[in-house]
């Protein structure tokens, strides 16, 4: 079995507790959508908006009650089938999901976007950052944006343990071309499940000169000392985004980045 197949056998154990988390917090009032991604895309009522590796539609569902038509794209069927399920418990309709690799889905999916989008913990999955913004640029309209917040590549060099203790001490290497291989997943919104999966560390650089190569530019990078829940921190703000206490101000937890189209289709 290879490193994808595997993290789609991996997260497919998720799913379903996935699924009871988010619709217990959404039915309770207690679902919060990244503050700072809501604040950066601002108004999108009406647009159309693919989210690619949208796990089991929790951030999709969010989007489209922002006003948006959304469609979620993810690897794992049972994340689809939960997204649905979702959806409909909900009562939204203006959200569809396509089970695909992100890889592949230039040669299963067709339309145009006014955004892509991608959200936390999503990047370091993928194997292949220039397949990925080359399929970014290929689902995007020449007016439209693509839009990212994910964990700090150099945030995820480090030791997980030791930083909790303000210690920073490099675990992962940040030019590694090797995957990290796990033998458990999950843990923010499931209890951690054995399964051997695979994560690819990025840089900046890399996301960056991907994109650049697939015909984007970049309107803003930015970076944040605050993550949201489960990717990092030890403390939470009064916005519900963690961090540090003792590394508040010296150290990037994620960063978000908005692109658009500087090149047509044809010229690259």
């Amino acid at each position: 079995m290879n490193k994808v197949e595997q993290n789609k056998k991996a997260w497919s154990l998720l799913a379903e507790d996935h699924y009871n988390h988010y619709k217990a917090q959404f039915q309770e009032g207690k679902y919060h959508f990244n503050p700072i991604i809501q604040r950066e895309l601002g108004d999108i009522a009406g647009k159309k908006v693919l989210h690619l590796q949208c796990n089991t539609g929790a951030d999709s569902i969010f989007l489209a009650q922002m006003g948006a038509q959304v469609t979620g794209v993810d690897l794992v069927s049972d994340n689809i089938y939960f997204a649905g399920k979702l959806a409909k418990d909900l009562g939204v309709e203006n959200v569809n999901f396509v089970t695909a690799d992100i890889m592949e889905l230039i040669d299963i999916h067709e339309g145009t976007y006014d955004i892509v989008f991608t959200s936390d913990g999503a990047i370091g999955w993928l194997p292949d950052l220039q397949r990925w913004a080359k399929t970014t640029r290929c689902f995007l309209s020449d007016e439209g944006f693509f839009y990212a917040h994910d964990a700090h590549p150099f945030f995820l060099s480090l030791d997980e343990e030791k930083i909790k203790q303000g210690i920073i001490e490099i675990k992962y290497p940040y030019f590694g071309h090797e995957p990290d291989e796990d033998e458990t997943i999950g843990g923010y919104a499931s209890e951690p499940k054995r399964a051997k999966n695979y994560f690819w560390m990025y840089t900046i650089s890399g996301l960056v000169n991907s994109l650049v190569g697939a015909g984007l530019s970049l309107e803003y990078f930015r970076e944040h000392d605050r993550c949201a829940p489960g990717m990092g921190g030890t403390t939470r703000d009064k916005e519900g985004l963690c961090y540090y206490p003792s590394l508040e101000g010296a150290l990037p937890l994620a960063f978000s980045l908005k692109a658009r189209v500087a090149k047509a289709k044809e010229d690259f």
